[in-house]
């Protein structure tokens, strides 16, 4: 298969992982059903020319966003935080008052919100998972559309178009990419705004729960600069946000697509895929043996984290026996059932009756959010970082 980003032959598989869930953040009502989940391989490949990572074993067929899907991390206080301050920098820098704003892929457009309110904007959210509510509907700064296809909806240039987390299920971002290009036609003024996990955060930190089937691409700056680039933007900045967890890119439309020059992969991307496989391994083994002393020893174990990452790790490590619960803080979830494990998904404070041994943290990023919710309650167990 040749790269999606830069069509490219020289891609080299490093990573092979057997039947996983395809969706993560499908909620499952009862627990036979999302034992019987439909289940995909994943098989990375690099591409040597662009440092783009991709599954070859991806089929699209077999992805389907309803409105089950649920992946907010907005009922985080420290995830809002970030939003807000994201979005009022965003606000800042490019004068976004009083503009128009399309999210591709706004999901229940959280962050649409928040750049609509700060800036009194208005905005265009598409995404076919989108729920609709009362609330949204009464606001004359927002409009949510059931659809992908924004140019179907506008017969305008938008002042601003932002992506967060929608690019890495694209199976095709040429396209993707082109199409947005070819919107955007009638102006060069046009702020494009896309925010993905990072890939260089994943092989660096030995990440390996960031690996979903969700997920057909993943980015480095690199690659990232270079989709942009092909398809005919001037990349403004790239930066790594959310303790380097995110990647972001800020672009504007260029005057044409140039025959751009591929300059070559960091030498320490190419050098973190090569041992990336083993470090995987390594880690899988390592979580094996702790899992099964803790059972031994008669130790009460719960996940904290019923995203991707939770999914992940139930998964790959066959938790069932062993993980009885895993903690989420978003409602939509509660009393849910991981796919492809089977876990009840249960709210923080059904923990002051469970009591504890262990909370595994999927993202360190909320440590301190967490420990400090379970000391209020009353709760002493042991954390350890997954």
């Amino acid at each position: 298969m040749n790269c999606p980003v830069c069509t490219s032959a020289r891609n080299e598989v490093f990573l092979s992982i057997d039947q996983v869930p395809v969706h993560c953040n499908l909620l499952w009502s009862d627990r036979s059903s999302a034992l019987a989940a439909p289940k995909g391989d994943i098989t990375l490949a690099f591409c040597h020319v662009c440092g783009h990572i991709f599954n070859t074993a991806f089929d699209p067929a077999l992805m389907e966003y309803t409105q089950a899907y649920e992946n907010s991390l907005h009922f985080s206080p420290r995830f809002q935080s970030y939003a807000e301050t994201l979005a009022q920098d965003l606000i800042e820098r490019h004068d976004l008052h009083h503009k128009e704003i399309v999210d591709i892929g706004a999901g229940q457009g959280d962050f649409l919100r928040l750049l609509c309110k700060l800036g009194d904007n208005h905005g265009w959210g598409f995404d076919t998972a989108h729920v609709p509510n009362e609330a949204d509907q009464e606001d004359n700064r927002l409009t949510f559309v059931q659809d992908f296809d924004w140019r179907k909806y506008l017969d305008h240039t938008p002042d601003m178009i932002v992506t967060r987390h929608v690019l890495e299920h694209i199976e095709q971002p040429l396209k993707f990419m082109e199409n947005i290009r070819n919107g955007l036609e009638a102006s060069k003024r046009t702020l494009v705004f896309f925010e993905v996990p990072n890939m260089a955060y994943t092989l660096r930190e030995r990440a390996i729960w960031d690996i979903i089937y969700e997920h057909c691409g993943y980015y480095t700056p690199h690659s990232l600069a270079k989709l942009f680039q092909r398809t005919g933007f001037n990349v403004l900045t790239t930066d790594e946000t959310y303790a380097g967890q995110f990647l972001t890119i800020e672009a504007l439309p260029s005057e044409g697509v140039a025959n751009i020059a591929m300059d070559s992969v960091p030498e320490k991307v190419i050098r973190q895929v090569g041992v990336f496989a083993s470090e995987f391994r390594e880690k899988i083994a390592y979580w094996r043996m702790a899992l099964r002393a803790w059972a031994n020893e008669g130790k009460r174990v719960v996940v904290w984290g019923a995203g991707s990452k939770g999914v992940t790790f139930l998964n790959v490590l066959d938790a069932e026996e062993k993980i009885e619960y895993i903690v989420d803080i978003n409602p939509r979830k509660e009393d849910k059932y991981i796919v492809g494990s089977g876990q009840r998904i249960v709210s923080p404070h059904f923990l002051a009756g469970y009591g504890p041994d262990i909370i595994i943290l999927m993202n360190p990023v909320y440590r301190a959010e967490i420990t400090q919710m379970m000391a209020g309650m009353g709760l002493a167990a042991e954390y350890a970082l997954a």
